[in-house]
């Protein structure tokens, strides 16, 4: 399970807690404060703490001295301008801070994403949990030969389960060696930042994860994407959940705008010219590589 019944009791004691505040809630995500949403077979991603709301970044944009001096309407339309021309600054006055339990090669993945601030877990203070990441059978996918980072075929049943012991015998294996490494009594008693580098990259961390809205929207573009890696994709998809709980405007602009839209380039938007005045454009005579055309036959078919 993704958490202990002491985590629980700590998370629901936090739930239960209530401080007069004069600054903007959103009720939506007080609802689900501090509530852990699963992801895969270990890992969980819940909101701790988030300033602003959908109302800060229309006030921000006027630089207005109140909330609520315009009509709603107009708020979302100033929001959806916003988002429309890619005018940033105003959503980076919202932020969110997220706990997020996750395996070590996703957090080595994620962490590419460099605008946020981060605190993980450490192996160097303390002992890492006996938990791992082992991949259901649906998600058990041979090398892609089309694409170098991706996933093919799934793999048949019986190569499945095998792949599958594999993986839990390694990381069982190693993390026994890592409590025996750690062990004062009948081990060498190795130092806990030196043992911590047997551990599989299937091991989970934690970490705590600050971000501001614009930088949330940016990352949740990336790996909400079907190209992106279904791991890292399962948590965004959770996120996106919570971004639409905590600012529903920003969000419905978002998926308008962002999830839901797509980008040519000068050249595509050129050919698309020609296309729409009745002229037959072949990828051989439209100046595009066999990728990009692909791709922006991709976008056309939707």
């Amino acid at each position: 399970m993704p958490l202990t019944d002491a985590q629980r009791a700590e998370i629901e004691a936090h739930a239960q807690a209530s401080t007069p505040t004069k600054r903007p809630t959103v009720a939506a995500l007080e609802d689900i404060l501090f509530t852990a949403h699963p992801v895969l077979d270990h890992g969980f991603v819940r909101v701790i703490d988030y300033m602003g709301d959908d109302a800060a970044i229309v006030q921000a944009a006027r630089v207005s001295y109140g909330r609520g001096t315009r009509k709603v309407s107009e708020d979302a339309g100033l929001i959806r301008y916003l988002m429309r021309h890619r005018h940033s600054t105003p959503f980076e006055m919202c932020e969110i801070k997220f706990h997020i339990k996750l395996p070590i090669f996703i957090a080595r993945q994620w962490i590419r994403h460099r605008t946020a601030n981060v605190n993980e877990y450490s192996a160097r203070y303390s002992i890492l949990d006996r938990e791992f990441y082992i991949p259901s059978p649906e998600h058990m996918a041979a090398q892609s030969t089309s694409n170098r980072q991706g996933r093919g075929d799934v793999l048949d049943a019986e190569t499945s389960a095998r792949v599958m012991d594999l993986l839990r015998a390694d990381a069982i294996r190693c993390y026994d060696t890592y409590e025996n490494l750690l062990d004062t009594d009948n081990g060498p008693g190795l130092a806990r930042e030196l043992a911590r580098m047997n551990l599989t990259l299937n091991t989970y961390t934690q970490w705590y994860w600050k971000v501001d809205l614009h930088n949330l929207m940016h990352f949740l573009s990336l790996r909400i994407d079907p190209h992106a890696q279904y791991e890292i994709r399962a948590y965004a998809e959770i996120m996106l959940d919570i971004l639409r709980a905590w600012v529903p405007v920003t969000a419905q602009a978002f998926t308008e705008y962002r999830v839901g839209a797509v980008t040519f380039s000068a050249s595509m938007l050129a050919i698309l010219r020609r296309m729409l005045a009745g002229e037959t454009v072949t990828q051989a005579d439209s100046g595009l590589s066999r990728r990009e055309w692909d791709e922006f036959q991709a976008a056309l078919r939707g």
